[in-house]
């Protein structure tokens, strides 16, 4: 099955960002791919964190969900829509939710990001996302039959998240999506060794589709979208900052041969 990470550089505008997707959705599926993974905030990457409030959207409808099903239905690929903001139990709060449709434009899973960013570098870089998105409380994934016939079962979760590898255990997926929007200083650091770990832990495929240069607010993501195997191989990545699509193809075969070589998952204790 080939899957494609996109990589956004969003700004402030969300017909924009919106119409941006949709051309990089577009050439996803012209290049065969049966699942295209949208980044963390590809709606929307504001002036300010409040500025979500302003487009969040009750679960089940609105603009971004319809635009989300409209673009899975008319390009037949299963999509899952990096993050969108929802409605949250807090008026003052959303949801920063990942979505994932079919082909059929419906939507099939629902995950709001369960762990919260927080930073501060010591020198003015600072960030709380509690500040505005109120956590979720559950892991979340779906089962996508492919065209070959294999039935893959789908973890979602969302940039931050991939700090905690209990959700990953949780999840017990053969792909693991992490739609990001890493900053430039922990990206260049972490983001690989992380994904990497992820996967070679949980003997799973990765898609890290990533937020990836320099936005309308100042702010500098690090990109590098990447689809990793399960033994840790890295078999597509954008080193480039600026929007593309990475496309690789994974195999259930190659799943199951690393998971019968070294049976780890089999192996746990606690």
């Amino acid at each position: 099955m080939k899957i494609a990470a996109l990589q956004t550089v969003s700004g402030a505008q969300v017909a924009g960002n919106l119409d941006a997707a949709y051309a990089l959705l577009a050439e996803a599926a012209r290049a065969g791919a049966e699942l295209a993974v949208l980044p963390e905030y590809f709606c929307l990457l504001g002036q300010r964190d409040t500025d979500k409030l302003a487009v969040r959207e009750p679960f089940g409808a609105g603009p971004l969900q319809s635009f989300l099903g409209s673009a899975a239905r008319d390009l037949g690929l299963w999509i899952v829509g990096g993050t969108v903001p929802l409605v949250a139990d807090s008026a003052g709060h959303v949801r920063n939710t990942s979505l994932a449709f079919s082909p059929k434009g419906e939507c099939v899973a629902r995950y709001d990001k369960i762990h919260l960013f927080r930073y501060d570098n010591g020198r003015g870089e600072q960030y709380d996302e509690a500040r505005v998105i109120e956590a979720g409380r559950a892991p979340q994934a779906f089962t996508l039959p492919s065209r070959d016939g294999h039935a893959w079962r789908v973890g979602l979760s969302v940039c931050y998240d991939l700090r905690f590898p209990e959700l990953y255990r949780a999840l017990a997926a053969d792909l693991l999506l992490v739609p990001s929007a890493f900053t430039y200083g922990t990206g260049q650091a972490h983001w690989e060794i992380l994904l990497r770990a992820r996967a070679i832990e949980n003997l799973a495929y990765v898609a890290a589709p990533a937020q990836g240069g320099r936005h309308d607010n100042g702010r500098r993501t690090w990109g590098h979208s990447m689809v990793i195997d399960p033994w840790g191989v890295v078999l597509a990545q954008r080193a480039e900052e600026g929007a593309g699509v990475v496309v690789a193809e994974i195999a259930h075969d190659r799943l199951q041969q690393v998971r019968g070589q070294l049976p780890a998952l089999q192996h746990r204790v606690l």
